[in-house]
């Protein structure tokens, strides 16, 4: 039997979102939206954290990096570069329009860094940490972890610095 195409197989970058997305709920965050896209761009999640005071609500714009160990770009980080930062900026922007309740929120950018490695049969039945998780794509299995989450990865200020400086 011929194998499927491989469309349909789970997204890694999907998957990755999955994971950070199950971080953040575990972290006291409420996830508002998944892959909020508009013409500017798209925004991988979308949090909001609301602790027991009113005063300490915030919303977290997450950009979600998944790569393999040895990538070319830093784990991703050298993906959001001033370019990406700006089409976050203005992605930001739109949902803060069409959701004027969330306008007046606390705001930040911040970075997701996953780590995707292909690991052998052997492994995939152990006990694994839950911020790492196990996905099975074209009949290979693969470890994610979140090796690092960013708050406040860059800012407006920073972003002005960015593009203007």
């Amino acid at each position: 039997m011929a194998n499927p195409p491989s469309s349909h197989y789970p997204n890694i970058g999907t998957l990755g979102e999955d994971l950070v997305a199950q971080w953040l709920q575990s972290n006291c965050w409420i996830v508002l939206h998944r892959r909020f896209s508009c013409r500017w761009g798209e925004i991988d999640i979308i949090a909001q954290f609301e602790d027991r005071k009113p005063d300490h609500l915030m919303l977290a714009f997450i950009e979600v990096k998944t790569r393999s160990s040895g990538n070319w770009d830093a784990g991703g980080r050298s993906a959001i570069t001033p370019q990406k930062q700006a089409k976050l900026w203005r992605t930001a922007q739109m949902f803060l329009s069409e959701y004027p309740d969330k306008a007046d929120y606390p705001c930040r950018f911040d970075v997701a860094i996953v780590q995707c490695q292909r690991i052998s049969k052997k492994l995939r039945d152990s006990v694994i940490p839950s911020q790492k998780v196990l996905a099975i794509t074209e009949n290979r299995v693969h470890q994610l972890t979140l090796q690092e989450y960013i708050p406040a990865a860059f800012d407006l200020n920073s972003f002005i610095t960015i593009t203007n400086g």
